[in-house]
């Protein structure tokens, strides 16, 4: 009995913890995507606005994710199939962006003739919905397996709404894993292309250009580590799956550190490559703060 209450009591205490950095994390994101809007030069150019993307994107992720990982609460399966498209589709989006971000970062130091026609108001638009549709593939494909097996009365059922009740047959899960690695597959080459490129150039020019190429380099590479985190998560709940066939103790512990490491770890990342080292986006973030305070005084 004691055990239990213990037990009952560190997971209340992982929840609040998680949900508290949760909670900072949106009013951190809020901020920048207030910020995003105050000035044309963002809206109008295409890095700013997938930093964008990635901010709406892992605002609205962390935000279901807590209720996917951590609500305790039952709900109807067709509520919890809404919950999870949406989250699916926006696991995949912070990735896919960040693949999209590296490939601009390539054009702009390899390509600058060209940057301005293939990185245009209307390019970025038609990134954004190539991004949504190749996001959305894994979740079509794994719902319409479920969609063709599941019956008519599992979808009234009352249940904890999480993953694995989507899992009908064991290669279902298999099928899954193997498009999860081909999308690492193809994001990995891309920004190991992207980072050998830049390097090439960074190395070959001088002056003003050498600084910003290596800027540029550095920028890369925090996409690459972010991007990796991002990734690995795409394993977790098969890696989550193994382990709660061993031991339940042990499948929380590892929850708790998946989430932390993989999902909330690489979306923090977001505002530290753009929100603080971009020099003109941390004084217009600089100048908000600042009006907010002169009006609260």
């Amino acid at each position: 009995m004691a055990a239990n209450i213990t037990t009952e009591y560190k997971m209340n205490n992982k929840v609040m913890l998680i949900q508290v950095i949760v909670v900072l994390f949106l009013c951190i994101n809020l901020l920048l995507i207030t910020t995003f809007f105050t000035k044309e030069v963002f809206y109008t150019t295409m890095r700013y606005v997938l930093f964008a993307v990635t901010l709406m994107s892992d605002c609205l992720f962390l935000f279901l994710a807590v209720i996917l990982n951590y609500s305790r609460y039952t709900i109807q399966m067709w509520l919890c199939l809404i919950i999870y498209i949406i989250s699916s589709l926006y696991m995949f989006v912070t990735p896919v962006t960040l693949t999209a971000m590296t490939l601009e970062r390539y054009v702009a130091i390899c390509l600058p003739l060209r940057h301005a026609e293939l990185c245009s108001p209307r390019s970025t638009l038609h990134g954004i919905l190539i991004i949504h549709s190749l996001s959305s593939l894994p979740c079509i494909v794994f719902l319409s397996i479920f969609f063709a097996s599941a019956s008519y009365s599992s979808y009234t059922q009352v249940r904890i709404c999480t993953l694995e009740i989507f899992i009908i047959h064991t290669w279902q899960g298999h099928l899954t894993s193997a498009i999860n690695q081909f999308y690492f597959l193809i994001m990995c080459i891309t920004i190991v292309f992207s980072y050998v490129k830049i390097m090439r150039a960074a190395k070959a020019a001088s002056g003003e250009d050498k600084q910003s190429t290596w800027r540029g380099l550095r920028t890369v590479g925090l996409h690459a580590l972010q991007l990796l985190l991002c990734l690995i998560q795409l394993w977790c709940p098969f890696i989550e799956s193994a382990v709660l066939q061993i031991n339940l103790m042990l499948f929380i512990k590892v929850r708790f550190f998946n989430y932390i490491t993989f999902i909330l770890a690489p979306r923090c990342l977001s505002p530290l490559i753009y929100g603080l080292r971009d020099e003109m986006f941390f004084n217009a973030l600089k100048k908000l703060a600042l009006c907010g305070l002169r009006k609260k005084h």
